[in-house]
């Protein structure tokens, strides 16, 4: 039985403590997260960065209210690939927003960049995932959420939640000779 969880509205504990974590992970080690890089054998992304104008709900959701579309990223990347038990305004979204009131908006979004590449085994790097969410935060948050949408799509509905990765060609045995 899982631990109760204190729910305060949209604020939830438990994405609180995640949070938490994950900020003083970054802290802890800086050089290391700043020059952390995709392996050799990753996979571009599926979605082009300047491809936020598509689909138009999505583009015009995330320039007026983009907080809920980092939330809902979130929530398909660390929670439920398939948004079950998802909520608009969360802690996440909530964080997004104070963040930015303080011109901190990158930090979390490069976190979440940071998150898509390394589930998905996507290309890239964090000086890219920083310059992608000072630079064009609006693209940056629609490609993510395009990402993520689709390479959850991708995934096998066992709960798996790494993507295939080639092991090499396939082997024939030869059949043992009988005397």
């Amino acid at each position: 039985m899982s631990a109760p969880q204190n729910n305060n509205g949209p604020v939830n504990d438990r994405d609180v403590e995640d949070w938490k974590n994950r900020l003083n992970e970054v802290f802890a080690k800086p050089g290391e997260v700043v020059n952390s890089k995709s392996p050799e054998s990753s996979q571009p992304w599926l979605s082009g960065f300047f491809d936020c104008f598509n689909p138009i709900d999505l583009c015009l959701m995330t320039y007026c209210i983009p907080c809920v579309t980092f939330g809902k990223t979130h929530h398909r990347l660390r929670k439920d690939g398939k948004l079950n038990g998802y909520e608009p305004i969360n802690t996440t979204c909530l964080l997004f927003c104070a963040s930015g009131c303080f011109g901190l908006h990158w930090i979390p979004m490069s976190m979440q960049r940071a998150d898509i590449r390394t589930k998905y085994n996507l290309q890239g790097d964090c000086v890219t995932d920083i310059l992608a969410s000072c630079c064009c935060g609006l693209c940056s948050l629609v490609q993510a959420d395009k990402e993520a949408e689709a390479r959850e799509a991708l995934l096998p509905a066992t709960g798996v939640k790494e993507p295939y990765q080639n092991t090499g060609g396939m082997v024939y045995q030869a059949p043992a000779q009988q005397q």
